[in-house]
């Protein structure tokens, strides 16, 4: 009630402020003639805990006359709200064996009413534990921190020999202190036991079998293990060596990420000639190491006892690659080479034959009992079959197994030069105005197939010209190249010039060959040949019709 000390006769109250003009409107109101405050409505404190109103005296006209004057309202808690957990899901962890009173996690709710009443005063509760194995109170939570601990001694927080290792608690946190008239709220805390490494890996069995054909790699045997600690971490996953056993790295051994089993895998092919039996130690250990207090055992190692089973194996060519160097040209029927061939099945006492296999030139053969290569066609250098001085032939050994096995050996022939090539001249055409003024027509080269001291320098010559006068000569340019000079100009003709060309070889070869020389029309720059090509006459030609009109006169 508002009271005014003036009295209130000829005057009215009136209220406002928030909750009676303003929004939320209508909450309040007051006895214009008395002065008394009411509500219309609940008041709930969680949505608004204060109210700030005016209070002020008017006229009977409206005219305020005294105040106006704050008047605050507060509105008194009333237990109305249950304790909530809003943070879910809650998970713990704890590792297994941890010691007595261990923290595992804490458990907070929350109380919409007043915080400085009981009636936002928690405290906390275990209701259920699932399972309830080994111990149906495994756990504690403090009442009023809401930190939950363990309760149990360590060797009962055994992963391993738990129904579970994951435990469900259901809390529930009641306010007005806990007291029997106080609300509550629950929710699900789950607790997991993680997993050390408390347990060594142990071979299923203390030896295992493994047969393998000798030249094969691969895998040949999985080493199967246990461990009881947890698949998920590295605690369980193992990890294989091979200890003893394997001097010459024949052997490697993983881990298959899916079973976790040893994968033991030939990596250089065995021969069972030198050893048909191996025995390997092998020693299994975790990722992780192992907790102080536990080592690993005599289950942690296995042999593995490996039986090597004879293949028959192809014959083998010593040396591979053959080489032998030979003169091109020697005479069909000669000895290249007599090969070896050994066969690794050494005691199966088996024979071997030999076969060419490749031949590319069909220059060589075999004989099949002894392995000699002798000629059947002249060894050519300059062969479109010889790279780089270098013929290449392969031959086949082959034993009396059942069935037989092959062995391939590579026969390279370096074949020396001898000179058996004639020298060949170029350009054999050449052109020439009428009334050239440049008399040199053209510069000639010449080649060689084959090697030196066989080829340049090279010696050029004319043929005898004959006639009452000479019309060309050649200079050496090079030990490769000459010049044929013109000594006047020739009327438009065809002229065939005979060449020789001489290697360096000993004994030297010679070549002749005729240049075709163009005598043409040449008017404004350009070369008119087609009288010449009709002529054809040669310096030959010419001397043995002079000669024969000579004989008819007689």
């Amino acid at each position: 009630q508002v009271i005014r000390s003036e009295g209130t006769e000829g005057v009215k109250f009136r209220l406002s402020g928030k909750g009676v003009d303003q929004d939320p409107k209508g909450i309040f109101r007051i006895n214009e003639m008395n002065g008394d405050v009411s509500v219309t409505r609940s008041l709930d404190r969680e949505a608004i805990a204060n109210y700030e109103l005016e209070v002020e005296v008017v006229d009977v006209n409206g005219k305020t006359i005294d105040g106006p004057v704050r008047l605050d309202v507060s509105v008194i808690d009333q237990n109305d709200n249950r304790p909530m957990f809003k943070e879910g899901p809650y998970v713990g962890h704890v590792m297994e064996g941890s010691a007595t009173g261990t923290t595992v996690m804490r458990m907070a709710a929350f109380d919409a009413d007043d915080a400085s009443t009981d009636n936002a005063l928690l405290r906390y509760n275990i209701l259920r534990q699932t399972p309830t194995k080994p111990s149906p109170n495994m756990f504690y939570i403090d009442p009023e921190k809401g930190d939950i601990v363990t309760v149990v001694p360590p060797a009962l927080l055994d992963r391993e020999t738990m129904e579970s290792p994951k435990y469900e608690l259901v809390i529930e946190a009641k306010d007005m202190g806990g007291m029997d008239v106080g609300l509550t709220g629950t929710a699900t805390a789950t607790i997991l036991i993680d997993d050390k490494n408390d347990h060594a890996p142990e071979f299923t069995k203390k030896e295992f079998q493994a047969t393998v054909k000798e030249g094969v790699t691969g895998v040949i045997v999985n080493l199967t293990v246990g461990d009881r600690d947890d698949p998920a971490t590295g605690a369980w996953r193992a990890v294989y060596s091979i200890i003893n056993g394997n001097p010459g790295q024949s052997f490697e051994i993983h881990t298959n990420p899916q079973t976790n089993e040893g994968m033991l895998s030939v990596v250089k092919p065995l021969d069972y000639e030198i050893s048909a039996f191996h025995t390997l130690l092998i020693k299994v250990e975790n990722e992780d190491p192992l907790i102080p207090d536990i080592a690993y055992g005599p289950s942690s190692t296995a042999t593995v006892q490996i039986t090597v089973e004879d293949v028959n194996e192809g014959p083998v060519f010593h040396p591979n690659p053959m080489t032998v160097t030979k003169q091109e040209n020697i005479p069909v029927g000669s000895v290249v080479l007599t090969v070896n061939a050994t066969d690794p099945d050494t005691l199966q006492h088996q024979t071997i034959r030999y076969s060419v296999y490749k031949d590319p030139a069909g220059w060589l053969e075999i004989n099949p009992t002894n392995g000699t290569i002798g000629t059947t066609a002249v060894l050519d250098r300059e062969s479109p079959f010889v790279q780089n001085n270098v013929y290449t032939a392969l031959f086949l050994a082959i034993d009396s197994g059942n069935p037989p096995a092959t062995g391939t050996g590579t026969l390279h022939i370096t074949l020396e030069d001898v000179n058996d090539n004639v020298p060949s001249l170029y350009p054999t055409l050449a052109k020439v105005c009428d009334d050239a003024k440049d008399l040199r027509v053209v510069v000639l080269g010449a080649s060689d197939k084959d090697l030196h001291p066989n080829t340049d320098p090279f010696k050029f010559e004319l043929s005898k010209q004959s006639g009452p006068e000479k019309l060309w000569r050649i200079n050496r340019l090079n030990n490769t190249h000459a010049q044929v000079i013109l000594l006047q100009n020739l009327k438009k003709a065809n002229y065939n010039i005979p060449i020789s060309v001489t290697d360096s070889g000993k004994p030297p070869l010679t070549n002749t060959t005729e240049l075709r020389l163009q005598v043409c029309t040449c008017k404004k720059s350009k070369m008119d040949c087609s009288a010449s090509d009709a002529l054809h006459i040669s310096l030959t030609l010419i001397l043995l019709s002079l000669l024969s009109l000579f004989c008819k006169s007689f």
